[in-house]
């Protein structure tokens, strides 16, 4: 192990100032005793350590026989011949040797005797001894030190109070890829510029400071010995003191660890990649909405796997329709969805939602639709913008963006691309790689089957909602004595479209049937059901057949079909200012009077049409000029978060207003009573009583509702 002169390189102790060098602890553990012999062999010096080695004090062994003193009468004749050698030839003589001490033990002592000469001409003798048992571990504890610090595999440094280097070992010359004389007399910030070492002599002086080792320490960093990888190193420092207690500077041992670093980092990288496809799972394709499940793809993917993320979506698969080969192979998008992670430039230079654009065949999003491959370039330069920017302008603003790495991936379902997911990267340091390829391809897969199917189930109901309206009459005809406003709601996107459906259907005698029905279900087969419905109730009405006789038949066509409905069925004689009703199972209509609260008619209401062997009754009341009916569907009141008494309660109070135009009524009602995400459809038929000539006597009872009657 290679160590610094703590006394500079002339090896003079006042070449550092005039104060002492501090006295080392190592003497003060051997317990070095000094004796001093006259040339008789008589103690003439005696040291407090020969004392203590000895047992004998100062007193009772100056002026004696050193020989005599201390020595076993079997042994005198050999030390008084080494005695007698050194005094003539001035050789030192080294070793152990047994002493007799004053308690009368016999103990194992290391020598040095040298001859002395003083300015009078005069020999003597002098002994620097110590315990031969404290030497000898001692000597085991510096040899196994050295052979450890030289041997391990274990980088170790030792630094001064500065934190400069005094010695390293050769596993810390290779870690560090400098040899142990660069370290010398050096910082660790001058020997490794390339870490950060501000945190590490932090600690190190906290060390110095306190006491308190630090360890297991990470730290990750590149070194010259492969500046161009990071690896990484477990730290640990304590400090160095003295048996005295001085301190002497802090010692480090360094760990590479680069490998077990590396794979947690995998294991984290891998740990986040499924917690990325688990989240993916949640919440892409919440929805059967194309858009938003556009949306939802990029809100997972940033920020964790990009800066910046884009949707771009096939115009043809949004048209569901094939796709055209655009001139020189060209293809045409429309952005669904873009997200960032913080405001950028990037933004900007992508294609904003809803934007339509046509991109040649060099730009990579091209090459990636038309090839069903993902493109990666973990590392983007001016020479690959103008492939990624839809114009010079956009390829300016990525680069003050400071785009640097870059990732497309198509969106592939049933073996049809439909469009591709785009990611960069600029404020996160870390390039793309395969991995991250890997994961972006996986949430792209997952959105692309949730795109399919929301296109598909569109289609559907595009389908069903087409057929339902071809069913429904476009406009409500011109009756006499009445005034008539109509809407028609699908349910909201998220579920298919019902069979609620409303009719208007002239009699004899200027007489009026007002329809709303709802037939169970929903899809195709509920609307061909309603279909089928309204038909029958329509060609029923021409034979001018009480309401309860047209419920009746239809109950019977509904049980063949082997589907269930409600219905309201009323019939307004303009002449005889009278409306006649029955239901199957439906809510009760609103009647509005001019100067009164509306209010629900209070109908026997029957059991749903298909149940069949029911009879229904119908109920006859008044309808004076102003007067208004409103006949609706359930999809207008219920909700999954409210009774119905409360809706209902709503209802009439949004009915507040009887001089309000029908068509204003209805906007009125839907708008507050109607959810974009309500999962069922709604009829809403609103028919007010115009003012006509005098009218013969009404032939019905007086009264408000007037008469109820069963089956006619």
């Amino acid at each position: 192990m290679r160590t610094a002169d703590p006394f500079g390189s002339a090896g003079d102790p006042s070449a550092s100032g005039s104060e002492a060098p501090p006295r080392s602890g190592l003497l003060d553990l051997l317990s070095v005793a000094a004796v001093l012999l006259d040339a008789e062999g008589r103690i003439v010096l005696w040291s407090p350590q020969a004392e203590k080695l000895f047992g004998y004090s100062a007193q009772e062994a100056l002026g004696e026989y050193a020989a005599r003193l201390l020595v076993h009468e079997k042994d005198l004749d050999q030390v008084l011949n080494l005695f007698a050698e050194v005094m003539a030839s001035g050789e030192v003589w080294a070793g152990a040797f047994p002493v007799r001490h004053k308690d009368g033990s016999t103990r194992l002592v290391e020598f040095r005797n040298m001859r002395l000469l003083d300015d009078q001409g005069d020999f003597y003798a002098l002994g620097i001894a110590t315990d031969e048992a404290v030497l000898r571990q001692v000597e085991r504890d510096v040899a196994l030190s050295t052979r450890l610090v030289s041997q391990s595999p274990i980088g170790v440094a030792v630094l001064d109070t500065d934190l400069r280097y005094l010695a390293v070992n050769p596993a810390l010359e290779r870690m560090n890829g400098v040899s142990a004389e660069e370290h010398l007399g050096r910082s660790v910030h001058e020997v490794l510029p390339l870490l950060q070492t501000d945190k590490l002599e932090a600690a190190a002086r906290q060390v110095l400071a306190t006491g308190e080792p630090l360890v297991d320490q990470y730290t990750v960093g590149r070194t010259p010995a492969d500046p161009d990888r990071e690896h990484a190193w477990s730290l640990s420092i304590y400090r160095l003191d003295d048996p005295g207690g001085r301190v002497l500077g802090v010692a480090g041992m360094v760990v590479d660890i680069t490998d077990r670093h590396r794979a947690a980092a995998e294991a984290g990288r891998a740990r986040r990649r499924l917690a990325m496809i688990a989240d993916g799972s949640a919440r892409i394709g919440t929805t059967l909405e194309v858009e938003r499940t556009a949306r939802e793809l990029a809100d997972v993917t940033v920020p964790d796997l990009a800066d910046v993320a884009a949707v771009d979506i096939l115009d043809s698969v949004l048209e569901d329709r094939r796709p055209t080969e655009p001139a020189a192979g060209h293809a045409l998008f429309r952005a669904l969805a873009v997200r960032a992670a913080y405001p950028t430039e990037a933004v900007r230079a992508s294609d904003p939602p809803g934007h339509l654009a046509s991109y040649g065949p060099d730009r990579l999003v091209t090459r990636c639709v038309r090839t069903g491959s993902p493109i990666l370039l973990s590392h983007v330069d001016e020479r690959d913008l103008p492939g990624i920017a839809r114009s010079a302008e956009a390829a300016a603003l990525l680069a003050a963006a400071g785009v640097h790495s870059y990732l497309i991936t198509p969106l592939i379902a049933r073996d049809e691309v439909l469009g591709a997911l785009v990611l960069t990267r600029a404020r996160n340091p870390v390039p793309f790689d395969e991995d991250d390829l890997t994961l972006a391809g996986e949430l792209a897969d997952r959105a692309a089957v949730c795109i399919d199917n929301a296109r598909l189930y569109q289609r559907l109901r595009n389908t069903a909602v087409t057929l339902q309206r071809s069913l429904l009459p476009d406009h409500p005809p011109h009756r006499p004595g009445l005034e008539i406003a109509t809407r028609y709601q699908p349910a909201g996107t998220s579920s298919e479209v019902g069979g609620d459906w409303f009719d208007v259907i002239p009699l004899t005698a200027d007489k009026t049937a007002l329809v709303v029905g709802d037939v169970m279900g929903s899809g195709i087969t509920a609307a061909t059901a309603m279909g089928r419905l309204r038909t029958a109730t329509s060609t029923l009405a021409d034979l001018d057949i009480p309401p309860t006789g047209v419920l009746r038949q239809i109950d019977k066509i509904t049980a063949d079909l082997q589907q269930y409905a409600t219905c309201a069925y009323a019939v307004h004689d303009p002449h005889h200012d009278t409306c006649r009703i029955a239901v199957a199972g439906h809510l009760p209509p609103v009647l509005m009077r001019r100067g009164e609260p509306p209010e629900l008619l209070d109908l026997p209401s029957g059991v749903p049409l298909g149940v069949g062997g029911i009879p229904f009754e119908d109920t006859t009341f008044p309808l004076h000029p102003g007067d208004q009916l409103v006949l609706y569907t359930d999809g207008l009141v219920e909700t999954r978060h409210h009774t119905i008494d409360e809706r209902l309660d709503l209802l009439l109070r949004l009915l507040d207003r009887p001089d309000r135009s029908l068509e204003h009524t209805c906007d009125r009602l839907l708008e507050a009573l109607r959810d974009p995400d309500d999962p069922d459809d709604v009829a809403l038929l609103i028919a007010r009583v115009r003012p006509g000539p005098q009218k013969s006597a009404p032939d019905t009872a007086a009264g408000r509702l007037g008469r109820r009657g069963g089956e006619g």
